[in-house]
């Protein structure tokens, strides 16, 4: 494997889970995450979920944290987050989302679309091999941008997807968001390729991405097993009990398959 892991902070949480920096070194870029492991010891490596952040957040953004400390503390799964494109770490300073919009149309939605799915597929691929994780029990979780650059990387991965929480987004788009990021027929082709299960969050008053292209988004789902879940409010408002259908969705399915 041409993919070397740097090991950065460490830090034992309460109860005994782990929280692990680190950053993949590429041949032709660095992909900065976090991975949060669950108490030892373990009799085998834990299955593993992929937290996406969204817009102007980070590996580390509060939700993301949350989530994973939850996942590892209390489901005995281990947890992973890494920067989205030109966001935390892959930056020198934070961007306004006018910037890196205008970064990522610079360069091309497909392009990347398809690096940061390869940069998940490397970074779990390179945690599998050390036998810290499960890389073939895989669960995949994220709202808005971690939404769009989570599903490209659900529908490469095939059968090891246990299952994905989405939502927040939709095969179009308002005018709030750079028009370069716009890729319906990419959108609608890659999530037609995910199988696993999938439950489906819409914000029923999101100003970002309009509720009928969200409905259509989780229409071409080509889970046979897909779920919607509705709430009010407007994009960034996120009920806790919403939050806890997540992680209960999550949790339950990579039990089935968990060999622990």
């Amino acid at each position: 494997m041409d993919e070397a892991i740097e090991w950065s902070d460490r830090c034992l949480m309460d109860g005994g889970a782990l929280e692990q920096g680190f950053r993949v070194s590429r041949e032709a870029s660095v992909v900065p995450g976090v991975l949060w492991l669950p108490p030892s010891p373990l009799s085998s490596p834990p299955p593993l979920v992929l937290l996406g952040h969204g817009g102007s957040g980070h590996k580390r953004s509060e939700r993301i944290g949350s989530l994973a400390r939850w996942f590892a503390s209390h489901a005995g799964l281990a947890a992973l987050a890494i920067d989205g494109p030109h966001h935390g770490d892959r930056v020198p300073t934070p961007l306004s989302a006018a910037e890196y919009q205008a970064r990522i149309a610079e360069e091309g939605i497909d392009v990347v679309l398809d690096r940061m799915a390869d940069d998940w597929q490397v970074t779990v691929d390179a945690l599998g091999a050390l036998g810290i994780v499960d890389a073939g029990n895989l669960a995949y979780l994220g709202m808005s941008m971690g939404a769009r650059f989570g599903i490209p990387f659900a529908a490469a991965v095939g059968g090891r997807l246990r299952c994905a929480v989405l939502g927040k987004f939709g095969l179009w788009q308002g005018p709030a968001l750079h028009k370069g990021l716009e890729a319906t027929e990419r959108i609608a082709m890659d999530v037609r390729r995910i199988t696993a299960p999938t439950l489906f969050h819409v914000q029923w008053h999101d100003e970002i991405f309009p509720r009928d292209g969200q409905l259509a988004l989780f229409d071409a789902l080509g889970s046979p097993d897909k779920q919607l879940i509705g709430y009010t409010g407007p994009h960034t408002e996120t009920k806790s009990v919403a939050t806890a259908l997540w992680r209960d969705f999550v949790s339950r399915h990579l039990a089935t398959h968990s060999s622990r």
